[in-house]
């Protein structure tokens, strides 16, 4: 299993199953994506392994310890190591190759964003739209 970040720099392999994905619906994860959650695996540090770009992710740590590890580059939020533990913390966005697994927990679901739950009613497209103007005649 490959991954990488929105400009490619960062770049990483996973020699396990990704067995479950995770989604985080609390206000740090809503703000650190700019979306209603923040769909995530664990896998073992030991089968985890940087390609590249390393040298070039940045971390932004709150007090409370939450952390957001990001490429200088682009931005995308990478990998990182979860609190001193044997884990790695994978954002699900960044994998490359089609995965089998789905969403098992939604977490914090009681500060979700209100507006989240609106979803399941919405207009659907399985494409952009070819305008502004023809997504506003769709609402």
């Amino acid at each position: 299993m490959h991954g990488e970040c929105l400009c490619g720099n960062v770049k990483f392999e996973i020699k396990e199953e990704i067995r479950n994905f995770y989604q985080c619906h609390c206000s740090l994860c809503r703000k650190v994506t700019g979306s209603s959650s923040n769909t995530a695996t664990f896998v073992n540090a030991s089968a985890f392994r940087w390609i590249s770009g390393e040298s070039d992710i940045r971390s932004y740590k709150k007090p409370s310890g939450y952390q957001s590890d990001f490429c200088s580059v682009c931005g995308s939020l990478v990998p990182n190591s979860l609190r001193d533990s044997a884990m790695m913390w994978v954002p699900a966005g960044l994998l490359s190759e089609p995965i089998t697994s789905k969403i098992a927990v939604h977490l914090h679901t009681e500060s979700a964003a209100t507006w989240e739950y609106d979803s399941a009613e919405c207009v659907r497209l399985g494409g952009g739209p070819e305008s502004l103007e023809t997504l506003n005649k769709l609402l």
